[in-house]
């Protein structure tokens, strides 16, 4: 093992020292590059690394390295004769191998030869250096390792490789080596790395001997293989002055192009890794977090991101070019500096314009990269100023700066500010090139992202707009619902639900299930959801309503099918009509001793069949019974029968819960945990609260205009009773001008009058009369039409329904002390 003056004779492993050549240049090999903790583990793993031993980043970080660089020991004596000299003693066995280094056994700098064996290859023979590393960090190996097979070729088999460590007192052109050596380090913050570095350049910098005569330091070739020996001596060639001129320049011009070819291919590698890192998903936010944390710290130390609002918002490409007024959110910022320190100068979310004189407008303007080597005190001042009482200028002066536009399809959609530390190379022309294509990948990839979620926005909108926004309390009943669409790529679908108040208290539910998805099943369910609504607005019984949406979905086309559960709850009554158009059956959920059920109905055809008769089935409930309906998508799982699921349904709804809401959640995660979903859901709880009958009160009236005095007085005395003598002057009115109406249009049956005390007072007039009342505009001298409007004026809500024998008026009035809420 070659050593450097300073290590003296108590380094194990020491060989004699060989005289070094007037001047060693720093050669390039393919390095692997570990970092371990003091509880031995990795903390950084390079690519050189993952080639070198296999396992990928992810997979390393956090592992024992002992696990990871399975050296088998030192190289036996044989190996090192094929070399040409005998082995070192710190490879015979007497002296610490890598093992000894990643065991934290040694407390100063080894170097020597291991051998890995059962790799995919076969045997490896390897290279190392290790540098204990002292100081605040949680570092404290550095391990460095080369495959030996990177550094001869054919015929050169004689050859001798040996690693050691020599002090950059021994190589004239120290300073531009020590420049270098932070590369073959992660990128990490300045005090850090300047941590790192110092130590290695205390111990000696890593060192291979090639022969007896020469010796060099060695950095990394960031995975491009090269026979250093053979570099170095084109470099030698070039500078010495006793070789022919032409054989220098010759000598001088392949090393300058392998060099090129090196750094090219480096930068290659890192736009693929780049490219492999970002757009892992559609989600824009996600998006935005992987290309800033790509950049860092291995490209740039900080990197800041800015988006158009249009881009944020997910709408529309944004219209015309960007100018001095155009606002840019600041969406990500990404550094190595200390924590906290630009959070609170630059935070994320802020939104600003940028002045024309500035480097990021003419970026955004140009759509070109712009490069500034260093950031001067003056340009500094000017970017700052634009941070109202914030002084960013010692973030930034003396920095490099490349801004990099972010575009798809020529239009510029953000940019990245990305900044160097002082301490490190500025960026160059190259640097502006890799930036240009790596914020055009980028710019691809949230484009993708920005069209997504403008896609999934518009189809939640539409989605939105068609699902009914249910109040979660009705007269009699309480209801709540959930709507989960099958993909996040497929957000529209068929599947509906509904409440709809209709005569007499009472209250249709409705669930239901287009065949398909997309666009075409998301219009299709909203004609038959308004279809569903005009003829419950008639008050159909629900097999005839069945009857009437099959024959609308084949007047519409031959592909309309779809599945349909239609109930009406009398809460007054306390019964329960249901009619099923092939949809899954309900549960009802007992509220007497929690016992749930699946409701035995005729199953009947889906909607769009045709010639297939409905039929209602009425049952009783009970007070705080539950009903639950939904749709398939919720207990259907492929390739398992669905009788699994309904029992799965019925298990979950019979636990008790403190609010519906908790109960539907409930009912979600027990049967989304069985995995395997697909299709959209739909589900719809309503609690059977019922109406109590000393909260109703019916009246039958004569068909005679003095029954409006007879009204009011019925309707104040039974408000008197029922404690709400406040409300009366309102409800009298309201029904005067009802019941009024009733008798003049009613032919020969008598007018019914109902008053039911619930959330809200509510009032109905029902005749035989078919014609509904129209709300019309009176003049001064007509002597009809005021009646719908001052009900209009006064009552909370109000509205007309057709009957099997006729028509119905309703109105809801607010009680003292509800706070006007609706009830719906």
């Amino acid at each position: 093992m070659e050593r450097g003056p300073s290590h003296g004779d108590d380094r194990v492993g020491a060989v004699p020292q060989v005289p070094a050549p007037r001047e060693s240049v720093p050669g390039r090999i393919p390095l692997a590059v570990v970092l371990v903790d003091a509880d031995g583990l990795v903390s950084h793993w390079s690519i050189g690394a993952r080639r070198l031993f296999g396992p990928s980043r992810e997979e390393a970080v956090g592992v024992p390295a002992v696990d990871l660089m399975p050296v088998s020991g030192a190289l036996g004596e044989d190996k090192w004769r094929k070399w040409g000299d005998a082995p070192p003693e710190a490879d015979d066995g007497h002296g610490p191998g890598l093992e000894a280094s990643l065991g934290g056994e040694t407390s100063y700098a080894t170097a020597g030869r291991a051998r890995m064996a059962d790799t995919p290859r076969g045997t490896v023979d390897i290279l190392w250096w290790a540098y204990p590393l002292v100081g605040p960090g949680a570092e404290r190996l550095l391990v460095l390792a080369a495959d030996t097979d990177q550094l001869h070729g054919e015929g050169e088999e004689n050859e001798r490789y040996a690693p050691g460590f020599a002090l950059h007192t021994d190589f004239p052109g120290a300073d531009r080596l020590a420049r270098q050596l932070p590369h073959i380090l992660p990128s990490m913050s300045p005090q850090e790395s300047a941590r790192i570095v110092s130590q290695v350049l205390e111990l000696g910098y890593p060192v291979l001997e090639i022969s007896q005569q020469e010796r060099y330091p060695v950095t990394p070739d960031w995975g491009v293989p090269r026979r250093v020996e053979r570099r170095a001596r084109l470099l030698h060639a070039a500078r010495s002055v006793d070789t022919d001129p032409q054989a220098a320049a010759a000598a001088a011009a392949e090393l300058e192009s392998d060099l090129e070819y090196a750094a090219v291919r480096e930068r290659l590698e890192f736009l693929n890794e780049v490219s492999g890192r970002i757009g892992s998903s559609l989600d824009l936010s996600q998006t935005i977090r992987e290309v800033s944390q790509a950049v860092v710290p291995r490209f740039t130390d900080v990197a800041g991101t800015y988006l158009r609002e249009q881009v944020i918002a997910g709408e529309g490409f944004p219209d015309g070019p960007p100018d001095a007024t155009t606002m840019w959110h600041r969406v990500a910022v990404e550094h190595n500096d200390e924590p906290g320190r630009w959070d609170d100068v630059v935070p994320v979310g802020e939104s600003m314009p940028f002045p024309v004189h500035t480097p990021f407008f003419q970026c955004m303007t140009t759509g070109q990269p712009v490069l500034v080597p260093r950031i001067s005190e003056q340009m500094g001042n000017a970017i700052a100023a634009q941070f109202e009482k914030r002084d960013i200028s010692p973030l930034i002066n003396n920095r490099s700066l490349l801004v990099v536009p972010l575009k798809a399809r020529n239009v510029v959609l953000g940019f990245m500010i990305l900044l160097r530390h002082p301490e490190r190379a500025e960026f160059n022309d190259m640097d502006r090139v890799t930036g240009a294509e790596l914020a055009a990948r980028a710019g691809l990839v949230l484009d993708n992202a920005r069209m997504y979620t403008y896609q999934e926005n518009v189809a939640e909108t539409l989605q939105d707009s068609m699902l009914p926004h249910i109040a979660p309390r009705m007269a009699g009943c309480d209801t709540a619902t959930r709507y989960l669409p099958g993909t996040r790529l497929g957000r529209v679908g068929g599947d509906w639900f509904d409440t709809i108040k209709l005569p007499g208290s009472r209250t249709a539910l409705v669930v239901g299930d287009v065949m398909g998805h997309g666009l075409n099943s998301a219009a299709m369910m909203g004609q038959l959801r308004t279809a569903v609504q005009t003829m419950a607005a008639i008050d159909m019984d629900p097999a005839q309503l069945l009857r009437g949406l099959d024959d609308l979905a084949q007047r519409l086309g031959d592909n309309y099918l779809a599945t349909c559960l239609y109930a009406v709850y009398d809460p007054i009554g306390q019964r329960l009509t249901i009619a099923n158009a092939g949809h899954i059956p309900p549960v009802l959920v007992r509220a007497e001793d929690g016992r749930s059920e699946l409701l035995e109905l005729p199953t009947g055809a889906p909607i769009g069949v045709g010639g297939v008769p409905f039929e209602a089935v009425t049952l009783p409930v009970a007070a705080g019974d539950r009903l639950v309906l939904c749709t398939d998508g919720l207990v259907e799982v492929r390739g398992e029968d669905i009788g699994v699921g309904l029992a799965a349904l019925a298990e979950s709804a019979a636990h008790p819960a403190a609010s519906m809401d908790d109960a539907c959640d409930t009912i979600i995660r027990a049967l989304n945990v069985r995995g395997g979903r697909k299709d959209d859901v739909a589900l719809l709880m309503a609690r059977l609260n019922g109406i109590p009958p000393q909260d109703v009160a019916d009246w039958r009236l004569a068909i005679d205009p003095r029954e409006a005095g007879r009204a009011r007085r019925l309707v104040r005395e039974q408000l008197a009773r029922w404690g709400l003598r406040e409300a009366s002057e309102t409800a009298e009115l309201l029904v005067s001008e009802v019941v009024t109406n009733a008798v003049r249009h009613a032919h020969t049956q008598h007018v019914l009058l109902r008053l039911v005390r619930a959330d809200a007072l509510l009032c109905e007039v029902s005749d035989d009369d078919h014609a509904l009342p129209q709300l019309m505009d009176a003049g001064p001298t007509a002597e009809f039409g005021r009646g719908l409007r001052v009900v209009s004026r006064l009552a909370r809500e109000w509205g007309t329904s057709r009957t099997a024998t006729g028509k119905t008026v309703w109105f809801e009035q607010s009680l003292p002390g509800t706070g006007g809420a609706r009830v719906r």
